[in-house]
């Protein structure tokens, strides 16, 4: 925690000017963001200003380790700042609201010998949301069907991807352009998934799902394992090799593209012959169909139940009996083998022994259901002019890639165009990196990265430079034990100035 002097007001309270909020904070309480608060007419931080020591690769350990005193000893893992030097994260160092000061923190250190700065500080976005990748083949809503936190519109589905669903949430039509719950609900849903907390959102006309970054997606109380191999047809090509010595023909059901292996280009090189099969839907290519159901929560992402449902018949003059079928999903997860009797009908059989090892490898090679949340907004007004008198100068920096941006720490991706427009994900940062302000909008980490002689170039804050041993030395003074004011982790304290 980080301990600032303030004058009190005549009534005692002291006034927080970290956001556009401003809170009166009473002694002995926190400010609406849970993140300051008055100890004693002194203005503290809550949560801690860090220093990254060392990046791992992600896994199921902790991404992030961090230090206050100790140099870093061990070596990073591939990281532009280099390999034995810390890193200051913008975590916990305040924010240059409102926009005519420098940076919190503008850091010197040499990093093998280049002069290098980086400027941190907690933006307050206004403009930012989430997007975030749901590995499922369930439906969970039409396309532009509106997502729900609370009963309350925080963003929309947008264009399903390879074996996942889209989510787009949050921005600043959900966040200022609508009703005071609205943007409340909207600020605090995108809070919980960026700190990586489970979040319970609803479709409109769609699936109930519980989404958290690095889980397995729950869909309707029902938990996800596994994301498809491939569509319909690219399972056929995968597989057909495997399958040909077993069965006369393979029908793999996908909400997108079902594919029929004896139709099939794969099928055909393998000099299999046709097997008269007539499937519901609308033929794309040999061996390829769309649309041979609606979207649910059936085989291959469908409302299927009967696999049998979507074969319009065979044709007699292709067809035989005793013709062995295998149906299959995208996952491997729904199979039935089946055998033609002397009327062509289907007749359900057990799944032979030669073939249950490429139904199992269907399984075997699809990935783990997992929920990606990507944090992004963009980064205008105050985090620029904290860097520099004349922000558009950073533009141009960044876009010429003299200066790197990072989240916390972790790298991020800049959109092309006007702007300085990022994402970063989550699972990269350290946990519990985000905060908020009651406007409403996000508090963010951010750190701009770039030689020092750069830094000059583009005007910036020369005289606000501080060299790493300096910021170190200071922090020690100012940071105190939580354990020394244990009301200021405690949540509902607050009160603010409407």
């Amino acid at each position: 925690m980080v301990r600032q002097s303030v004058v009190p007001e005549p009534n005692g309270k002291i006034r927080c000017d970290a956001c556009p909020v401003l809170c009166y904070i009473k002694d002995g309480r926190t400010g609406a963001c849970d993140r300051y608060a008055n100890d004693g007419g002194d203005l503290v931080r809550v949560d801690p200003f860090t220093v990254l020591q060392h990046q791992k690769r992600r896994g199921n350990a902790s991404v992030v380790e961090f230090l206050k005193s100790d140099v870093a000893k061990e070596e990073w893992d591939g990281q532009w700042l280099g390999s034995t030097n810390p890193f200051i994260t913008a975590i916990g160092a305040g924010t240059t609201y409102p926009d005519y000061k420098p940076a919190p923190f503008i850091v010197s250190q040499d990093i093998e010998g280049v002069d290098m700065v980086t400027v941190v500080t907690e933006g307050i976005f206004s403009y930012c949301g989430v997007k975030i990748k749901i590995d499922t083949d369930r439906h969970l809503g039409s396309e532009q069907a509106i997502v729900r936190a609370q009963g309350e519109a925080v963003g929309h589905i947008t264009t399903g991807e390879y074996g996942s669903q889209m989510l787009s949430l949050g921005g600043v039509n959900h966040l200022t352009g609508g009703s005071k719950k609205e943007g409340r609900i909207t600020c605090d849903t995108l809070m919980n998934l960026c700190n990586r907390e489970a979040v319970e959102l609803t479709v409109d006309e769609g699936a109930r799902i519980q989404v958290q970054a690095g889980c397995a997606p729950v869909v309707n109380g029902v938990k996800e394992e596994v994301m498809r191999v491939g569509c319909g047809s690219a399972t056929i090509g995968m597989f057909a090799r495997q399958w040909a010595p077993f069965v006369d023909e393979v029908i793999v059901v996908d909400d997108h593209i079902t594919g029929v292996l004896s139709e099939h280009q794969a099928g055909r090189m393998l000099g299999m012959e046709p097997s008269g099969v007539r499937i519901k839907g609308r033929r794309s290519t040999p061996g390829r169909y769309f649309q041979v159901a609606e979207p649910g929560s059936g085989w291959g992402g469908t409302d299927i139940e009967d696999p049998l449902s979507l074969i319009d018949g065979f044709k007699p003059d292709l067809a035989r009996s005793g013709l062995r079928l295998l149906m299959i999903s995208t996952t491997g997860e729904q199979h039935a083998y089946f055998v033609l009797d002397d009327e062509l009908v289907p007749q359900p059989m057990a799944l032979p022994d030669t073939l249950k090892p490429v139904v199992h490898r269907i399984a075997e090679n699809c990935e783990p259901s997992l929920c990606t949340v990507l944090f992004m907004g963009g980064a205008g007004g105050s985090l620029r002019a904290g860097v520099t008198e004349n922000p558009v100068r950073l533009t141009q920096s960044v876009q010429k890639r003299l200066t790197q941006i990072t989240c916390g720490g972790a790298p991020v991706y800049r959109w092309p165009g006007g702007g300085i427009t990022i994402m970063a994900d989550v699972l990269d940062m350290p946990k519990n990196a985000f905060g908020y302000v009651p406007t409403p909008a996000l508090v963010a980490p951010i750190e701009f990265s770039l030689r020092k002689s750069d830094f000059i170039a583009l005007g910036g804050y020369e005289d606000a430079i501080v060299p790493l041993e300096d910021v170190r030395v200071e922090l020690d003074r100012s940071v105190v034990n939580e354990t020394d004011i244990p009301w200021a982790l405690e949540k509902k304290h607050y009160e603010w100035s409407e």
